[in-house]
This record gives structure tokens, C-alpha cells and sequence, in this order.
């Protein structure tokens, strides 16, 4: 099984994801390390991503998940902001995985940003995020989404995540 904790930059993907992998003794990956040099150059530059820019990026994640998928599980930290990225990176349902949506308000977030040292995303491009954000739903066919609010401790929403993976 392939977790991806997606959401909108600063919402504690990686934080979050890193801590799931190590309570679910998995690997744990960051889609921003995959990103092409162009994109965090753009991003960095205060100029967001579109979806010209995302489809190599998304497409290789897909093929990593793949791999992943055949080594066992792992946890993904990426944004996958709309169902269609979340489509390619599923391959549209055929893939073991579940989205773990981190919901937050721009408020929360923007603060978070703007305290964050030494990432490309700048704190400005936040609200393209959430323009561009289409909220994850479960539907019959598709992939499983599990959706935590972000405003408590990372232990509480791990253990949120950790129940509803067991539940499952």
C-alpha cells in the first residue's frame, strides 16, 4: 500500500509523513525532491507551478509509486491538489493507494509559512494553492481518502491517520 499525505504547502506533509513511516516501518519519499530543477527555480522565483509544468513531475512520481508499490509500502509527501494529479498518480484507481488529505485554514498555514526556513515555496504562492486545491472526497472506483484537521500535534494526527489505516 502507497500512503501520499497531500495537501497545500505548509501543512505538514512532510512532517507528517516522515512520522507515518516511521510508525507504519516504511520507506518515506518527498515529491519535492523529484521536482525538476525548472519547477523550484519557478517556484522559488515567486511564480507558481501549472499543469504543464506538473505532468513530467506527476508522471514520475506515478512510475515511482509503481516501483514502490512492488518493494512493499511507503508513505509520499505531495501535494496532488487535484483529483486529476491524484488520478495519474493512482493510475486511476488501479494502484494500491490512499490520499491522506492534512485540511487546515489559509490562516493556520499562512503562519506556518511565513515561520519556515530554507524551502522554495514561498509563503506568497499559498493562495494559488488553495485556488488551485480541489478537496479530495472518497467515490466508488477511485482511491481511499482519509482527511485529518492539521490544527492539533503531529502524535495526535499520526495516531488519527494510524486508526483510520486500521480500520480500513
Amino acid at each position: 500500500m502507497i500512503y501520499i499525505v497531500m495537501g497545500v504547502s505548509g501543512c505538514g506533509k512532510s512532517t507528517i509523513g516522515a512520522a507515518l513511516a516511521e510508525q507504519l516501518t516504511c520507506p518515506f519519499f518527498d515529491a519535492d525532491d523529484f521536482h525538476p530543477p525548472e519547477n523550484i527555480a519557478k517556484m522559488s522565483n515567486g511564480q507558481a507551478l501549472n499543469d504543464e509544468d506538473r505532468w513530467p513531475w506527476l508522471s514520475l512520481l506515478a512510475d515511482k509509486i509503481v516501483d514502490w508499490q512492488q518493494s512493499g509500502s511507503a508513505v509520499l509527501a505531495c501535494s496532488a491538489l487535484k483529483q486529476s494529479y491524484r488520478d495519474i498518480l493512482s493510475k486511476n484507481g488501479e494502484s494500491d493507494v490512499v490520499f491522506v488529505y492534512l485540511a487546515g485554514t489559509r490562516e493556520v498555514i499562512y503562519n506556518r509559512l511565513e515561520q519556515r526556513k530554507g524551502h522554495f515555496m514561498a509563503a506568497d504562492l499559498l493562495q494559488s494553492q488553495f485556488d488551485t486545491l480541489e478537496v479530495p472526497v472518497n467515490y466508488t472506483g477511485m482511491s481511499s481518502v482519509i482527511t485529518v484537521d492539521i490544527d492539533q500535534s503531529t502524535n495526535a494526527i499520526v495516531g488519527e491517520v494510524f486508526s483510520a489505516i486500521r480500520t480500513r
